[in-house]
């Protein structure tokens, strides 16, 4: 506590930080310490002007020793979560932004290093219709930095009723030092039930059958935590979420509303439209909507650092001059963020907003090809190729998303599959770091480029590529997608709208697939040389006894020739 009013630099281990800002503010706090550690860093208060929004007013935070390192999250007046933010490096940086509005600000945020190795103590999953939590050493005061994230997931068409029976956390009206806070889904991004300290003893309900805990202390005065217990039960008998599935993949979305939910409510099939109108549903036991991501009405947006597709579908009565039926709008969305495809159903009914979520991903590709033409792919593997000789590759985005750009950040060559220890740099931060390297202009949904084949010292056989792929908006002329070469200093951050990687390989020179070929003729020679033992014991044995009756054979025909030549002779008289 303490703090420089606009900005500072930090090297402590740890540090709470209290944050007054007035209008117009543009603060940048550096946090970095030269240590194997990560950073998390808590805003656990804040308050912005009102009706302030994420544009004109926000704390963008970045994973890196500057607001030139790649953009970990933001918080604004709409964040519906306490912001928890964790580093992959020993550095972090933030800014808070503020519009002209005459307003107190006031911000509550502190960070610790915490080693890259740790992993906490306490959280997990707890699945099942019922069960129990306590906080880490309960009853006994719970540790220092604690943080503790429990998931809980009870059987469908249930919904989740979590009640403490004993609580003791450290009191703060606003509860800025230890605190639980609890959601509605299994994320700590956003549906925020409650967040509570102190002693009291708390009870929170879900809409769902999923709900999340979490538990964060800081460095000083800790108490006797908490010990709580979830209960399930059944959902009403028109249930809203289970009865709207949204399915996202990298090219289309499908939208699934079961017929009994919409005659609960008074509707049917005919009731029923997206955006455009002219998409219609597909009629079975369900009503079925199945359209590419960019048609439909289908509204892109690109927030910075992920982009979503947003789709309303309306029941609402039609071919009368009044109703008396509510009308529902069911808000789908579509959003591509951090390596996922991420599902969100948003349904509004008398202004109460129930929403569900899922995981998918984008669809990427990386193959080889015979030319730079780039029509005929290598399905060959391994792929056999001269020293020296040109080698085409292509990253493919699978997507019916006409305004989408790819982009080849970095790309390394291993001997090893799993890329370890020893490793080569074709591409890095857009930039060309082999001679040979070429990079093709971007065409929308394909990132090209070609080299000359080499390969590894000390008898390596095998090369593999990975490569990092950022995907842009194309609709927007400053991404990192358009800018190239840039160095990693002065890299634009919050212009890509995904990232990913992709592997192919292996590699090997054609002489290795000769010496292979050599290699397994060879053996195979030998093989045929090679006697079998036992016909090579047969084969001795014949041999000693053919040997031994030509001996014998010789023996007796000496015999016989000394016989006739020195035989007795009768002398003749003289």
């Amino acid at each position: 506590i303490g703090v420089p009013r606009c900005g500072a630099s930090f090297q402590d281990l740890n540090k709470a930080l209290k944050i007054d800002l007035n209008s117009n503010a543009n603060c940048v706090w550096q946090i970095q310490r030269n240590e194997n550690q990560t950073i998390r860093l808590i805003f656990s208060y804040f308050k912005f002007a009102p009706s302030s929004s994420c544009e004109t007013e926000s704390i963008k935070v970045y994973d890196g020793p500057s607001t030139d390192s790649p953009l970990l999250g933001q918080v604004c007046n709409d964040t519906d979560a306490v912001p928890v933010l964790q580093s992959s490096s020993d550095s972090l940086t933030f800014i808070i932004t503020t519009n002209s509005v005459d307003f107190e600000r006031s911000f509550f945020v502190y960070y610790y290093f915490s080693p890259n190795t740790k992993t906490e103590n306490c959280g997990g999953q707890l699945t099942g219709p019922n069960g129990t939590l306590t906080s880490p050493n309960y009853p006994a005061p719970y540790p220092e930095f604690t943080y503790c994230v429990w998931h809980i997931q009870a059987p469908k068409n249930s919904k989740i009723n979590l009640e403490f029976q004993d609580f003791f956390l450290e009191l703060d009206q606003n509860c800025r030092f230890d605190f639980t806070a609890v959601y509605d889904g299994l994320t700590t991004n956003t549906g925020l039930i409650g967040k509570v300290c102190g002693r009291s003893q708390p009870t929170f309900e879900s809409s769902s059958n999923v709900m999340t805990v979490v538990l964060s202390t800081d460095y000083a005065n800790s108490y006797r935590g908490f010990s709580a217990t979830y209960t399930s039960s059944p959902l009403p008998s028109s249930p809203v979420e289970p009865s709207t599935l949204l399915t996202c993949s990298s090219d289309s979305m499908k939208i699934v509303l079961n017929k009994s939910y919409l005659a609960s409510l008074g509707y049917n099939e005919t009731h029923i439209q997206v955006n455009e109108p002219s998409c219609t549903p597909v009629i079975t036991d369900s009503v079925i909507f199945s359209f590419p991501l960019a048609s439909c009405g289908t509204i892109k947006k690109d927030d910075g650092h992920s982009i979503t597709y947003t789709n309303i579908v309306s029941l609402s009565a039609t071919g009368n001059i009044i109703t008396r039926q509510k009308s529902i709008q069911i808000i789908v969305k579509c959003k591509m963020e951090n390596n996922s495809t991420l599902e969100v159903v948003y349904i509004t009914k008398d202004n109460i907003i129930q929403n569900t979520t899922a995981v998918g991903r984008y669809n990427v590709s990386m193959s080889f090809y015979d030319s730079g033409s780039f029509s005929e792919p290598i399905h060959q593997s391994p792929y056999y190729v001269d020293l020296n000789q040109t080698l085409f590759a292509q990253v493919s985005l699978h997507s019916t998303d006409p305004n989408l750009l790819v982009f080849i950040d970095s790309c390394i060559a291993s001997p090893e599959a799993d890329f370890g220890s020893l490793t080569y740099d074709l591409i890095r931060s857009g930039c060309n770091k082999d001679d040979t390297v070429v990079t093709y202009p971007p065409v929308k949904h394909y990132a090209r480029f070609k080299f000359n084949a080499f390969k590894f010292l000390q008898s390596f056989a095998s090369v593999y590529l990975q490569c990092d792929i950022l995907i842009c908006d194309s609709n927007n002329t400053n991404t990192r997608c358009t800018q190239g070469c840039t160095s990693r200093q002065k890299r634009a951050i919050s212009s890509y709208l995904w990232k990913t990687n992709t592997v192919v390989g292996p590699i090997r020179v054609k002489r290795d697939l000769r010496s292979a070929d050599s290699s397994e003729s060879l053996t195979k020679a030998e093989a045929e040389e090679s006697p079998n033992p036992q016909y090579s014991f047969y084969t001795l044995s014949l041999v000693v006894l053919i040997s031994n009756i030509i001996i014998v054979v010789v023996v007796i025909l000496k015999y016989h020739k000394h016989q006739a030549g020195d035989g007795y002779q009768k002398l003749q008289s003289s």
